[in-house]
């Protein structure tokens, strides 16, 4: 039996999860009004992260200034990002795919695969089983998601770019003459504008007329790029879905606590210790973690835990913790803890280039002068603290917070005098 993989995409993800967030309120849905998700509401600035298909019928593109948009759409509804809302919403993405297979490969926080060949036997057709998934998601999540499905990663993600919102598509190997070949060469996956540009020159103007050039030649003009886009003009491409198992080995550490901690300043210091050794270990270890994990055991022994994603992927103590605090906030309820952990996962190498989707490059755009000064003032004391710290021992440098804990417990219990 052939490998089959779907590709899951949510459709226009950052504004379908706010309209249900609004429609909670019993305010209108704004999947329905020209609508965008992206930039600062009074200032205007920023760029376009997601649109309505009535902001799209204006000429709306994601990616564009917000400025733009609005000269195209002046009645243009304008909602600030929330990321923190979309890590929850794709958690219970997640999760309901999870219910059908643990074979998932999470691209982003919006798309995955999902390698369907495990279950096939449950379904009548692939395309079936796709069907129940995608209802289930409008459904249960309120939510629309667009499924490609195919026999590698490469053609399940075209086909989901088909015709949108809310729709099942096929591009099996013998379905790519008819339903592949005749696109335009801008919408190959890794096709990007300098590429498309340097094809058109060579006259290439579809996909398959790409799939039918010489390699060799293509080579000549884009490098190794050229012969990948040939490739993938053929249809070749990966089919073996990395499941989170696989790749989330990661770098952890918990702790057992002498006394329950009753308070959010007392979990807080013990997060505290536990960011900073877990990311002494991820700069040994010449590593970047994209996923963040946090642990509570209750005295009842009770265990509880919640992941989010680390963007951009990250070793600094300072955002581990600060991590960490946000996750802990979503957790806690209250009650006396025993144990607490802290695990990053989703490692990458320190010197990897980091990719960056809209969400980030909105982020990069925003960020000030003094807040870089300030993130590259974190990593020189994280390095010259672990410098210290592996001269002279682990305790040789305390955090204020922990001296403070130590001279409360000094007062409590005093020495003998003799």
């Amino acid at each position: 039996m052939r490998h089959i993989i779907f590709h899951i995409d949510v459709n226009s993800a950052y504004l379908s999860w706010t309209a249900i967030e609004y429609l909670k309120r019993g305010e209108e849905d704004l999947r329905g009004i020209p609508c965008i998700i992206g930039g600062d509401k009074k200032s205007r600035h920023g760029v376009v992260l997601a649109k309505s298909i009535p902001a799209k019928a204006y000429g709306v593109r994601t990616g564009e200034p917000v400025v733009s948009a609005f000269r195209k759409c002046p009645m243009l509804r304008l909602e600030p990002p929330d990321h923190k809302m979309y890590a929850r919403y794709s958690k219970r993405l997640m999760e309901l795919l999870k219910s059908y297979t643990p074979d998932i490969e999470q691209l982003s926080i919006d798309e995955c695969f999902l390698d369907f060949t495990g279950i096939a036997h449950r379904f009548s057709t692939p395309v079936d089983a796709a069907f129940e998934i995608k209802n289930r998601i409008r459904e249960e999540l309120g939510f629309t998601v667009n499924i490609g499905i195919s026999t590698n990663k490469l053609l399940a993600k075209m086909a989901s770019d088909f015709q949108k919102p809310d729709r099942v598509h096929t591009l099996f190997p013998e379905e790519i003459r008819d339903k592949m070949w005749p696109l335009d060469i801008s919408e190959l996956y890794m096709a990007g504008r300098a590429s498309v540009e340097v094809l058109r020159k060579l006259e290439i103007r579809t996909i398959g007329e790409l799939a039918r050039s010489d390699p060799d030649y293509l080579e000549i003009h884009l490098k190794s790029h050229g012969r990948l886009l040939w490739e993938f003009a053929n249809g070749r491409g990966d089919d073996i879905v990395k499941a989170v198992g696989e790749e989330a080995k990661g770098i952890g550490n918990s702790t057992t606590l002498s006394e329950d901690a009753k308070t959010e300043e007392e979990a807080k210091k013990v997060l505290l210790m536990l960011a900073q050794s877990v990311g002494r270990r991820l700069r040994k270890a010449g590593k970047k973690a994209g996923s963040i994990t946090v642990e509570i055991r209750y005295a009842t022994f009770r265990n509880v835990s919640h992941q989010m994603q680390v963007t951009p992927s990250a070793q600094s103590d300072t955002i581990l913790y600060q991590r960490a605090c946000e996750l802990f906030g979503e957790l806690w309820d209250g009650t006396p803890i025993r144990l607490l952990g802290i695990r990053a996962s989703r490692l990458e190498e320190e010197s990897a280039p980091q990719q960056m989707n809209l969400f980030d490059y909105l982020e990069e755009v925003r960020e000030t002068k003094n807040e870089r000064k300030q993130d590259q003032k974190h990593r020189k004391l994280d390095r010259a603290l672990d410098e210290i710290r592996k001269k002279f021992g682990d305790d040789a440098v305390m955090r204020a917070a922990f001296l403070k804990k130590q001279e409360k417990k000094e007062e409590k219990d005093p020495q003998d005098q003799g």
